[in-house]
């Protein structure tokens, strides 16, 4: 028979099986800072020395560092899924922006579908409270933070469609989108797009989620990046016109 004797399992086993599943969910965010080890260790039920052997296996394994003076954080497990030199080459080339949105839209309307259909009462709150910010933050194209509560508001779609796959993938693109890699969104917002327009897009996306509608989710996730596509086209036109007219005005200055 294939059983075998039940061996009672250490505690600092059972904190490491907690933290693996925290940041697994995406609970716990790359660069977050844990609680203090009392903190922790009263949180968990667990003592400091087994919460220090767990920390350190977890560190081992590259999961959590370490930082002399300041605390434990949860490591940077995005910065892996491409290499320098192919973000280099993604940073450079047009095409690399328009497959990056293909992706993205394929990939985030199957998430705002799946949102539809799974995402707890829990998710829908924390999207409908992130849009709520978002119509008082005002244009992202003039404000770091209305940007950065775009980026908040389709992370936490992909945090409501429960598959930890394409949310650690997708968290791995926006990571990239946020240092600018595929374009910046502040100057594309800010030369090709309305505040206006990009809200009721979001607020259609919102709607069709707190309607549990999967495919009205999914359509308003690929109307937004439609219209994120043809103002990228817009500027790249623009940027190539404003590039030949200064040329030619260069050349006459020479004549």
């Amino acid at each position: 028979m294939p059983f075998q004797k039940v061996q009672p399992e250490k505690l600092s086993a059972a904190v490491v099986r907690q933290i693996e599943k925290l940041i697994l969910r995406g609970i716990l965010r790359p660069g977050e800072r844990l609680p203090s080890e009392r903190e922790l260790s009263d949180r968990l039920g667990v003592s400091r020395p087994s919460l220090r052997d767990a920390l350190t296996e977890l560190q081992g394994r590259g999961l959590l560092v370490s930082r002399a003076g300041s605390g434990v954080f949860v490591a940077d497990v995005l910065g892996s899924a491409f290499s320098p030199a192919l973000i280099q080459l993604f940073a450079s080339d047009d095409e690399a922006v328009f497959d990056y949105l293909s992706f993205r839209r394929d990939l985030e309307g199957l998430a705002a579908e799946r949102a539809a259909r799974f995402a707890s009462d829990a998710d829908l709150e924390v999207i409908q409270a992130i849009f709520d910010k978002m119509t008082q933050a005002g244009d992202p194209g003039h404000s770091d933070d209305a940007a950065e509560l775009d980026a908040q508001f389709h992370s936490a779609i992909l945090e409501a469609s429960h598959n930890v796959v394409m949310l650690h993938m997708m968290r791995s693109m926006f990571d990239m989108l946020r240092k600018g890699v595929f374009y910046n969104r502040q100057i594309m917002f800010r030369q090709h797009t309305t505040c206006e327009a990009l809200l009721e897009q979001h607020r259609a996306i919102n709607a069709a989620l707190q309607d549990r509608d999967p495919l009205a989710a999914r359509h308003a996730v690929e109307t937004h990046l439609d219209y994120v596509k043809k103002a990228l086209e817009e500027q790249i036109r623009a940027n190539r016109n404003a590039e030949i007219a200064a040329q030619r005005l260069q050349h006459e200055r020479n004549r």
